[in-house]
Parts: structure tokens; C-alpha cells; sequence
């Protein structure tokens, strides 16, 4: 079973990885519209996560952030795949991939968690409705 705080970091840490990859490829050259909208989906993103770390503050908690070597890995990895063909479809591809593995974990996560932490199983649950709008959102753009 999940506790709270592990939780939270798992909230933390796939708000984290959203925003590494969009950030990975907002260098690129791509469609007014999917610039946009990959904006805006940071700016969730970095929403959600200061919502983390205030909850954490809070109470108290220490949480650790994402690695820094899956962030460099995944900027090379964005890098090596945005090097040959439209770079629109791969990035939404890669975009719904990734909210995709994130719904997984955060739909994983909450079954293995038993708290009446409200905070915490809010937040949760607007991860995993950010994550849905955000596939929608890309699916216009493969």
C-alpha cells in the first residue's frame, strides 16, 4: 500500500517528467498551435507540482525530485527522435506517450493506495484528468 507522502512524490515526480519533455522539445520547429498548446500543458503541469510541494510543506515532508540523469536522458532521447521526419507528429506522439505511462502509474498508484487523504487523492485524480485532456489535446496534431 501507498503511503501519503509517496503519493505525493509520485504526483511530483510525473509533473516533472511532463515538463522535462515539453520542455525538450519546445526548441523545435512546430506549428503555432502545438506550441500553444505544449505551453499550456506546461503550465499545468507546473501548477499541479507547486500544489505538491505546498501540501508537502505543509506537512512537513521532504520530497525528492525527478533524477537528474532521466532528465538528461530524456532530453537526448527527444533530441534523437525529432531528428529525422515531422516533427508535429512525433511530438504529439511523443507527448501522448508520455501522459499515457504517466495515467498508468498515477491509475496504478491509487488503487494501491487506501488514505481518505483528500488533498493528496485530489490532486491525484486532477493529474490523471490533466493527462486525459493533454492525449486529446495531442491527438489533433499526429
Amino acid at each position: 500500500m501507498k503511503t501519503s507522502q509517496e503519493m505525493l512524490s509520485s504526483i511530483l515526480k510525473t509533473t516533472q517528467m511532463g515538463q522535462v519533455g515539453i520542455r525538450s522539445v519546445l526548441n523545435a520547429s512546430m506549428r503555432p498551435g502545438l506550441r500553444k498548446a505544449l505551453e499550456s500543458q506546461l503550465q499545468e503541469y507546473d501548477s499541479i507540482e507547486s500544489q505538491a510541494h505546498a501540501i508537502a510543506g505543509q506537512r512537513g515532508w521532504e520530497l525528492s525530485d525527478l533524477q537528474g540523469g532521466v532528465r538528461m536522458m530524456t532530453d537526448m532521447m527527444t533530441r534523437m527522435k525529432l531528428s529525422y521526419g515531422n516533427a508535429d507528429s512525433k511530438i504529439a506522439g511523443m507527448m501522448i506517450q508520455g501522459n499515457t505511462r504517466g495515467m498508468i502509474t498515477g491509475l496504478k498508484n491509487l488503487h494501491q493506495y487506501n488514505s481518505l487523504d483528500c488533498q493528496i487523492s485530489g490532486l491525484s485524480q486532477k493529474l490523471l484528468d490533466c493527462e486525459t485532456a493533454n492525449i486529446r489535446q495531442m491527438q489533433s496534431f499526429l
